[in-house]
């Protein structure tokens, strides 16, 4: 099994966006599992405006991956609607960049770091084109920004916890895409690593992406994130200050 998320290449949005459309926009959303009565999360509500950067916050379980999973389109709504970038979920994969958390990841897969990270432009390419020159040096250039150009070659279970989330990052980035859904980018790793990734993120939102990201770590958002919510009884409560 591939260590990434499975999406469908080629976007059916035919390459026309609504660039005047938030970028995200929950109708009335519930969301929940298969085979469960009870829904994970209900009620939903919420318009993120372009260029934004969102906090997720709530225990384990009060529906932060779910939340980003649906926008993803790894998760099928119960009810409700979502809109991606003015568009269905899933009509522009290629603008949005899921990273998930550490956890989800079979880090025992036999993949090179190089590899790994140019998995993040197959989204851009479909099925049964592989990665040309141009790709090869988009990756190259972002392993020398996560400060892993000189473990290219491990295998990617070589690497510390602190290196494999740097990789997940690099790989997310890779993407290019204007929205990125990012689940628990700092947990479990060491300060180095986070004031690294903070520094690359920070950037990011200077360029105008839209970030939302599900989090514990509220010191990293001081500074960052331009609002909070909270999510918790299967709702998702009301704007909390930034």
């Amino acid at each position: 099994m591939l260590p990434v998320p499975l999406f469908r290449y080629h976007a059916t949005c035919g390459g026309h966006h609504t660039h005047d459309a938030p970028a995200l926009v929950f109708t009335n959303v519930e969301l929940g599992y298969a085979g469960a009565d009870t829904p994970v999360l209900s009620g939903v509500n919420l318009s993120i405006d372009r260029g934004r950067s969102i906090a997720l916050l709530g225990e384990n379980g009060a529906g932060k991956s779910t939340l980003l999973k649906s926008v993803a389109g790894l998760l099928p709504l119960r009810d409700g609607k979502i809109s991606v970038l003015g568009h269905g979920v899933g009509q522009c994969h290629h603008q949005v960049a899921y990273l998930p958390q550490h956890r989800d990841i079979d880090w025992g897969f036999p993949m090179s770091v190089r590899r790994f990270v140019l998995t993040g432009s197959y989204i851009h390419l479909g099925w049964f084109k592989r990665p040309g020159k141009k790709e090869r040096v988009a990756a190259n250039a972002m392993l020398e920004k996560l400060q892993l150009a000189s473990l290219a070659d491990r295998r990617i279970n070589e690497l510390s916890g602190g290196q494999q989330q740097r990789l997940l990052v690099a790989r997310t980035l890779l993407h290019g895409a204007d929205l990125l859904l990012l689940d628990e980018p700092f947990n479990a790793i060491d300060t180095e690593n986070r004031e690294l990734i903070r520094t690359v993120l920070h950037a990011l939102k200077a360029e105008g992406k839209t970030l939302v990201t599900a989090t514990h770590d509220l010191e990293f958002g001081v500074g960052f994130f331009d609002a909070r919510y909270c999510l918790g009884d299967g709702q998702l409560s009301k704007e909390a200050p930034a």
